[in-house]
């Protein structure tokens, strides 16, 4: 078994058996460490409720059917084309979270390239730039928004009327970027591209149900159901779907354990760190004049050296609930900021892990120095809309 665990995965479980120990010792306290789980609970409900749901939607050929669709309705021209990549990833993203649009959309657009004879680079940098960039809008988007939200005391609705006037910022950036840098006719060297035959689903059954299970999770965000319930009552649809029609792949590798794990260590670590030097690190980092800039900056750049999650869960630590605005600046940072470093977010991780299957290079100069310009301007625009528009 430990032959079959990547470095990804023993990093992980690393995590996690350190901080049991931290429990164990008494470094961190068990009243505290039952309070850090029990505070993430629900989080994880809908963690592996979302991954399964949109798993199975892509075994039952609905984001395949939709990307062939799209490339149809582009008629062989990449401006159109382009547009229509942005808004479904940017889409997938707002609502079935940011590792669907990195661990499944990604390989969809990926066999979509041969199909259609496009570059496969343009199609995997707008799904990774935008699963992190258009994950801002709704606290289901992104793990870190669900954190925030529960600190600052807001409903998805309120979160969403926040957060609208930053999340057109930096999609509107990252759009610049990816046709300047990937798209434009200099880069991807082609003038138009062949539409793709489209091609029956195997199961519509199987393909009614994943479709309406995620309309019904958008559905029950909007009148305001707890995220949690919201993906468990969709996935459950799908799952029963799943095991009238398709039984053989109902499998446990469905369980994203791996996200379980890192979570799960990830809110023992940074507690036990925090209590331990940790938090005064942060205060002199963020400083004490609530400068919404600065925050974004320490969070973006913590975020590329050692992960968003434990990034926003450090720094956040030290923000007071009532400075909405500056756990916000927060968000932006490491929302936005984790585009330079291949660690930069689980998100990025897995993507790198699905362009390696389908043997798509991606330079690692380029990616660098082009995420790094995004990073840049595209958390100055989206601090600028956040306080502007705030």
């Amino acid at each position: 078994m430990w032959r079959r665990l990547g470095v990804l995965d023993l990093v992980r479980i690393g995590l996690l058996v350190l901080g049991v120990l931290f429990v164990a010792t008494g470094l961190l306290p068990w009243e505290a460490a039952l309070d850090s789980l029990t505070h993430i609970g629900p989080l994880m409900i809908f963690l592996v409720a979302i991954i399964v749901l949109a798993e199975l939607t892509k075994e039952a050929q609905v984001f395949d059917a939709i990307a062939a669709r799209m490339a149809v309705l582009g008629r062989g021209n990449y401006t159109a084309l382009f547009f229509l990549c942005t808004a479904f990833a940017s889409l997938v993203t707002i609502f079935l979270n940011l590792d669907t649009t990195a661990v499944l959309l990604t390989p969809v657009m990926l066999a979509l390239a041969p199909r259609a004879r496009i570059a496969a680079l343009p199609l995997a940098m707008t799904t990774i730039w935008l699963a992190n960039t258009a994950s801002l809008l709704l606290p289901v988007s992104n793990l870190t928004n669900l954190l925030g939200m529960q600190k600052i005391d807001l409903d998805a609705q309120e979160f969403a009327a926040r957060m609208w006037a930053p999340q057109i910022a930096s999609i509107a950036v990252t759009m610049a970027f990816l046709w300047v840098f990937f798209w434009r006719r200099g880069e991807r060297r082609d003038l138009r591209y062949t539409p793709p035959v489209l091609e029956p689903v195997t199961d519509r059954v199987l393909f009614a149900a994943a479709s309406a299970g995620c309309l019904l999770f958008i559905a029950l965000l909007l009148f305001e159901a707890h995220v949690a319930v919201a993906a468990a009552a969709a996935a459950a649809i799908v799952v029963v779907a799943f095991l009238v029609r398709g039984r053989e792949r109902l499998t446990w590798s469905l369980i994203p354990w791996q996200l379980v794990i890192f979570v799960t260590g990830l809110f023992l670590v940074v507690p036990t760190l925090s209590r331990h030097g940790l938090s005064d690190l942060m205060t002199w980092m963020i400083g004490t004049e609530q400068d919404p800039y600065r925050t974004a900056a320490v969070g973006a750049g913590l975020s590329n050296l050692i992960n968003n999650l434990p990034a926003y869960q450090a720094v956040e630590t030290v923000i007071p609930a009532d400075q909405r605005d500056h756990l916000l600046s927060l968000l932006v940072g490491t929302n936005v900021g984790p585009v330079i470093t291949p660690w930069a977010s689980l998100a990025t991780l897995l993507w790198f892990e699905s362009c390696r299957r389908h043997e798509v290079r991606v330079p690692m100069r380029r990616f660098l120095l082009t995420g790094t310009g995004l990073a840049v301007v595209g958390v100055l625009a989206t601090v600028w809309a956040l306080v502007e528009f705030g």
